[in-house]
């Protein structure tokens, strides 16, 4: 892409280059180092487009809230993503055939910043969080099979981490911690809170996170 990158936009990529240099990434099992789940167990990749929009109240994360007709966690709040396909070239172009599947965010309008470190989810997932910059003049468009709704979270609100707390439920007979980090009526938990606390931490130890307070 022909212009120039923002200030926020550096900042993030600059966050990138930081969590990238760490000897790891994160999991849905952070909190629960008691967990066990079986030796060797085959884990399918995934990715998923961080898409972020300069708005008037400042840069802003597209989120969705997905199908409630899904098999798989219906009604969730989500980053747009899936599996990587054979035919990807790789998890940019993975993140943007989904994003363009389910909210028709044309790739064209994104100029990749990087990605976060791996994810590992405790459905069996390797996600890579791909983080992209949208220009020019878009509205989602949900696709109805898969999304029930497309919305936009502030960064600065995803950036705090102060706004994170951890929660527990039981799942498959065992007690399960895990981020929530909710925005008005949504509930954002999981593997979408933890990736996002990835980013958050990554802002905050890079020394990049001020930028992002100009327009608070």
């Amino acid at each position: 892409m022909g212009q120039p990158m923002s200030h926020d936009a550096e900042a993030l990529a600059r966050a990138c280059a930081h969590l990238n240099a760490l000897p790891q990434g994160s999991s849905d099992f952070d909190l629960n180092p008691g967990y066990r789940m079986p030796a060797g167990r085959p884990l399918r990749d995934a990715a998923v487009l961080v898409a972020l929009f300069d708005r008037p109240a400042g840069m802003s994360v597209l989120l969705t809230k997905r199908a409630s007709g899904l098999r798989h966690h219906p009604g969730q709040i989500a980053l747009p993503g899936g599996k990587i396909d054979p035919g990807d070239a790789d998890a940019d172009a993975a993140a943007l055939r989904e994003a363009q599947e389910e909210v028709a965010l044309d790739p064209d309008m994104v100029r990749i910043l990087g990605r976060l470190p791996s994810h590992e989810t405790v459905t069996g997932y390797t996600v890579t969080p791909v983080l992209g910059q949208v220009t020019g003049d878009f509205k989602p468009v949900p696709e109805r099979g898969e999304v029930d709704e497309a919305f936009f979270v502030p960064l600065a609100h995803l950036a705090d981490p102060s706004n994170y707390r951890v929660e527990r439920r039981r799942w498959l007979g065992q007690w399960r911690a895990y981020y929530v980090v909710p925005w008005g009526p949504y509930y954002i938990w999981g593997a979408t809170a933890r990736m996002m606390r990835m980013l958050a931490e990554g802002l905050q130890e890079s020394g990049a996170r001020d930028v992002l307070q100009r327009r608070r």
